[in-house]
């Protein structure tokens, strides 16, 4: 195994088999010690979220090949907290894709004069960022990324659209469990085909879930995932 990338939660190995290791930490995006899915830098470590994180990955992983959907998932080792990964090249140096279903964090910070907290925006509303913490990831148009070389029209259009349908199973079943999707936060990247695939991970602590009007803390939202 050789490390290739460390992240903000997770690091990074190359397998002999050319599959990819992610291996979780517990680390987590936020500011002055308070969980923020939205955030671009480290913020807190919680205690066994590397794993909670990835079992919730595993399941939802699991729930997106049932509904037909392409990702670049192959097995989990939840007791090490890795997971095995088929090879994916990302856009650029890393996409974010994020899908808003209620309008609240940094997008109220960016837009609060248009729009009140908490309003919902019917259909989902897709925003991408390039990974650049010195820029504050900085958002990025389906234009601008055809301009600059990063993907093609065609591919961009691919990721919306898994985008649109990968949130909507994710809050299709948090519904069931009398929970509610605010807003949720992609990777996604392209194999040796040139097929757009959904990488790294479906976590607890990329996600911002209400439950009875209250945000749900990431460790508490995997076990009501996974009860």
């Amino acid at each position: 195994m050789q490390k290739i990338y460390t992240g903000k939660t997770k690091d990074v190995f190359s397998l002999e088999n050319g599959n990819v290791l992610l291996k979780f930490k517990d680390d987590c995006t936020g500011k002055d010690g308070k969980f923020d899915p939205g955030e671009n830098s480290v913020g807190l470590t919680i205690e066994g979220i590397g794993k909670a994180n990835l079992k919730t990955s595993v399941y939802y992983f699991e729930l997106l090949k049932k509904a037909g959907v392409k990702t670049h998932y192959v097995s989990a080792d939840i007791d090490n907290a890795t997971m095995e990964v088929l090879a994916a090249k990302v856009f650029g140096h890393g996409l974010e894709v994020i899908c808003r279903l209620v309008a609240t964090g940094s997008f109220i910070r960016r837009y609060g004069d248009y729009i009140k907290d908490g309003t919902k925006l019917e259909g989902g509303y897709v925003e991408t960022t390039f990974k650049d913490d010195a820029k504050g990831d900085p958002l990025v148009t389906k234009d601008a990324l055809i301009a600059l070389g990063v993907m093609s029209g065609e591919m961009y259009d691919s990721m919306k659209e898994q985008t649109l349908k990968i949130t909507k199973v994710v809050a299709d079943d948090l519904a069931k469990k009398g929970m509610q999707l605010y807003d949720i936060k992609f990777e996604f990247g392209y194999d040796k085909d040139g097929n757009v695939i959904l990488i790294d991970e479906i976590a607890s602590g990329n996600m911002r879930v209400y439950k009875d009007g209250k945000i749900v803390d990431p460790m508490d939202l995997t076990k009501l995932i996974l009860a």
